[in-house]
């Protein structure tokens, strides 16, 4: 399928030797992918950062924390435009703080993942012309256990629409639906330096843990890109109403890696071997998958450490009302070869917040250069105040 590959192909096309060349195979690689425009301009972190509307995807226990009653968020992504002009990623997103003591919420998103139009001939069948995407929907809820410390749990609804029927009368996608669960943490403390009052805070996520895909009624199973993100981030005041915020978030694929031909001797025997660690990796359930990441790599523990990717992002804020942003994130050649600079800006008044991003790799020919992002955010305090001024 010509636009699923162009995705695909975002991830292979700086491959130098192809026998090093190992990056971990998932379904559903748009859930992947960062919605918001502020994260992605710090280099797509926010295991950490300051709670938003759009902690939902980075650390959703971080709403318990969230000053404000409530806000959502619509994130629009134009993705890979450089190689196609119909491929985007949509996201709604937000939250609603409940209890008499403010101290847990309840959230949810949804994201839509179009892959364009798709156009195919078949022996025997005619043209077919499918619109192939990829869609999530979830719900949170998260809770202060103490003071300091929260946690989160959500439940997703996938559902991904990519390949063709194999039936003449059938022009319709053949989809694959899964359900998942993200399980994160975020400690939170105000540490006094010198006479300034600063803001240190860790968290983490495990997101998408949950069933396999069954691509073509079995045939091709795939796993979820189930991730552990781990994150801190420190605010220190620069000045009256000015704050610089520093940021640092490592994620790793929780996925076992899919055996490789040349991982294997030549010869009878060899091919024996690969065809038996093959069909186990298909027949290997999820939660064993998660524990096998870490110890499974054809290269040992040096190749398992190049499966670990790396985000540095800094925000600068003025008055919690404009935001200057940067950030790098780096991911293995042999892995990937993410490697990309973001860089943004945001407004924000009472009741409306507007964020903007643009990515730029560090390879010429990635189709991640000069990839947009744009967030606009709603409050609901401030959506309440102006309607309370208004009467």
């Amino acid at each position: 399928m010509s636009a699923a590959l162009c995705m695909i192909a975002s991830v292979a096309v700086h491959a130098q030797d192809k026998n090093s060349f190992n990056p971990i195979e998932t379904g559903v690689l748009s859930l992947g992918i960062a919605p918001d425009a502020r994260g992605a301009s710090m280099g797509d972190l926010g295991a950490a950062t300051e709670p938003d509307a759009n902690s939902q995807f980075w650390n959703p226990s971080k709403y318990a924390f969230a000053y404000s009653q409530g806000a959502v968020s619509l994130n629009y992504t134009p993705w890979l435009h450089k190689l196609v002009n119909d491929i985007f990623l949509a996201d709604l997103m937000g939250y609603y703080k409940i209890g008499s003591q403010d101290n847990q919420a309840l959230s949810a998103s949804l994201r839509y993942f179009s892959l364009g139009e798709v156009s195919t001939s078949e022996d025997g069948m005619g043209a077919q012309t499918l619109n192939p995407y990829e869609m999530a929907f979830d719900i949170g809820y998260s809770r202060k256990l103490s003071e300091k410390f929260s946690m989160g749990v959500v439940f997703r609804y996938i559902y991904s629409a990519l390949g063709f029927s194999t039936s003449y009368a059938g022009d319709q996608n053949v989809g694959a639906s899964a359900f998942a669960a993200d399980i994160s943490g975020y400690y939170n403390t105000y540490p006094i330096i010198g006479r300034n009052e600063c803001q240190w805070a860790w968290g983490w996520n495990i997101s998408n843990i949950g069933t396999k895909l069954s691509y073509f009624g079995g045939e091709e199973p795939a796993f979820l890109p189930t991730t552990l993100r781990i994150g801190t981030s420190f605010t220190f005041p620069l000045a009256d109403y000015h704050n610089l915020a520093l940021n640092l978030d490592l994620n790793k694929l929780l996925v076992p890696a899919k055996p490789r031909r040349i991982d294997f001797e030549d010869g009878i025997e060899g091919e024996e071997q690969y065809i038996d660690k093959l069909e186990d990796w298909r027949n290997m359930s999820p939660i064993t998958g998660i524990f096998k990441s870490f110890s499974d790599a054809p290269g040992g523990f040096k190749e398992e450490l190049k499966e670990i990717n790396f985000s540095i992002g800094a925000e600068y804020s003025y008055n919690n009302q404009f935001f200057l942003r940067a950030g790098y994130f780096y991911g293995n050649p042999d892995k990937g070869n993410w490697q990309y600079f973001g860089l943004g800006a945001g407004f924000s008044l009472n009741v409306v917040r507007l964020d903007a991003s643009y990515m730029m790799a560090t390879a010429q020919t990635s189709p991640l250069d000069q990839t947009l992002r744009f967030s606009l955010t709603f409050d609901m305090d401030g959506l309440r105040d102006l309607l309370g001024r208004r009467r």
